[in-house]
């Protein structure tokens, strides 16, 4: 996939575990797991707005394309 989400990133700087952060947000500490490890096929726009609130960043410190041979489905 050429979307990497960057959480772990943020989480370390902002020295915050998981747990908290799935706390703060309201979501699952699974759900926020499948989102970390990049398994996620989407995502909504309030958890993105949430997790951009508790993590103090904006989407682009979250979400990074990097372009690759694999295709996708419109």
């Amino acid at each position: 996939m050429p979307i990497i989400v960057n959480v772990d990133v943020m989480l370390a700087r902002r020295k915050m575990s998981s747990g908290e952060l799935a706390e703060k947000i309201g979501i699952t500490a699974a759900n926020l797991s499948i989102l970390k490890t990049g398994k996620a096929k989407a995502i909504r726009f309030t958890t993105l707005a949430a997790l951009c609130k508790a993590l103090d960043c904006q989407p682009g410190d979250i979400l990074e394309y990097q372009p690759g041979d694999e295709e996708y489905e419109d």
